[in-house]
């Protein structure tokens, strides 16, 4: 075993938490059980050393850095860690030059590249030749949607891997693995409060690096009593820049605010709705968490009655995704703000729920053989789509034909309100639905 010497010492001391605790084997990470659980492609691919170019796409701090760095270890390839920051088309070129020289020798070469977003459409077709001969194997890590940020054809050659940001349970035992762990504070006596933990995990939002950059700020900064450091809720809410907004996000407080939103902005409420929101945020919620919540209620609460109130949800949540708190913050009033002004209508919500029962009831209804498609000729001889009315073809734009089963035919889910845009809708349904009454008799 090397020995390490003094200033090896100094400079793993000297390293960032995170940085220190980064896990060593598959059996020390922490998280992402749906790729690396027993069984799983990823982890049979890693374990039997047969890894093919990939893709990691994840939030920060999620695992992406930490699994190249495993792949490295269980290799026999040569490996190569790449970053899009401070790498260009000439560093990418002597990269490939080592790993072309590799392959001629009989050596694979896995080239990870780090935030592969960052690198241009001329520097990721750098890799493309090279990956189509194989040359390389190819791992990006971007935090990015690599539909967008990676190259058509770069991305048709990768198997693109979803990393989940880690959950509250996950990142408290990473934070308590650092408490345990020699690399970590194993050989100190830490105390605090059961619950801080907890605590700095639901402020970290799903991200290990944050979650350990503020313990390590926490413990740094703990009251030293001889051998023991305690760290005090004040100085923990110090580091955090939280006071008594701090809550657990699982709990009954995160549902009451949660709630609170949501009730505000369905009965036309802005200013309850922006103080409830900005509670939310500024105890540390997921800023994510929130938009979701806030594109469900534009159809729920909304919908037709301002077809607007979607497309201002969904951008509030890209918006959010691109920039992240605090920025986001403003984005996600004008979501509440539009959404409390709009006006109401839950009809699409009861329609769903209605069609749902029915659904369920009879879940092998038929399809009516007039709309079903007769693509083949035994399918037409059983009369499939015999009868088919195309709707385009009429001066109408409309025809009498049945599409909901017999059992359920006069079925009505979707009752409009009279609120906003839905006014128009529900005086076209009903002409619509007299016309067809009058081409049937019914």
């Amino acid at each position: 075993m090397e020995q390490m010497s003094f200033g090896d010492l100094l400079y793993t001391d000297m390293q960032p938490l995170a940085e220190r605790l980064r896990p060593r084997s598959l059996d020390e990470f922490v998280g992402q059980k749906h790729l690396l659980g027993p069984g799983k492609i990823l982890r049979k691919m890693i374990e039997s050393d047969q890894v093919s170019s990939m893709i990691f796409w994840s939030p920060p701090g999620s695992g992406k850095t930490s699994l190249a760095r495993i792949i490295a270890g269980h290799t026999k390839a040569a490996f190569i860690d790449f970053s899009a920051v401070t790498s260009g088309i000439k560093e990418i070129r002597q990269v490939m030059q080592q790993a072309e020289q590799n392959r001629q020798f009989g050596e694979r070469t896995i080239v990870f590249v780090d935030e592969i977003h960052r690198f241009n459409k001329a520097q990721q077709d750098a890799f493309l030749p090279f990956v189509e001969k194989g040359s390389i194997i190819l791992i990006g890590a971007t935090t990015e949607n690599p539909s967008f940020e990676v190259n058509g054809a770069l991305l048709s050659r990768c198997k693109v891997f979803v990393l989940h940001a880690l959950s509250t349970e996950e990142l408290v035992e990473i934070i308590s693995r650092a408490l345990r762990d020699p690399r970590g504070f194993g050989s100190q006596k830490i105390e605090m409060e059961p619950d801080m933990p907890e605590l700095i995990a639901n402020f970290a939002n799903g991200d290990a690096r944050a979650a350990l950059s503020t313990l390590e700020m926490v413990i740094l900064n703990g009251e030293i009593d001889g051998a023991t450091v305690r760290i005090s809720r004040e100085t923990l809410e110090q580091c955090i820049s939280k006071k008594s907004l701090l809550y657990d996000k699982k709990g009954e407080e995160h549902y009451n605010l949660i709630s609170a939103l949501h009730k505000s902005m369905r009965n036309s409420d802005p200013d309850a709705a922006v103080y409830w929101l900005t509670r939310m945020l500024e105890a540390g919620e997921d800023p994510l968490y929130v938009a979701r919540r806030i594109v469900r209620f534009a159809s729920e609460d909304v919908g037709l009655a301002d077809p607007q109130a979607l497309p201002q949800a969904v951008a509030a949540y890209q918006a959010c995704h691109y920039l992240g708190m605090p920025e986001c913050n403003v984005h996600l009033t004008q979501a509440v703000v539009y959404l409390s002004l709009a006006p109401k209508s839950n009809a699409l919500y009861v329609a769903y729920g209605e069609a749902r029962e029915d659904a369920q009831r009879q879940l092998a209804e038929p399809v009516p053989l007039v709309i079903r498609n007769g693509v083949t000729q035994l399918m037409r001889d059983e009369k499939y789509g015999e009868g088919y009315q195309y709707a385009h073809d009429t001066k109408e734009k409309l025809t009498s034909m049945q599409c909901l089963p017999d059992s359920l035919l006069g079925r009505e889910y979707y009752r409009p309100a009279g609120q906003g845009a839905e006014a128009d809708y529900k005086d076209r349904l009903k002409k619509i639905k007299e016309w067809k009454a009058e081409k049937t008799g019914k």
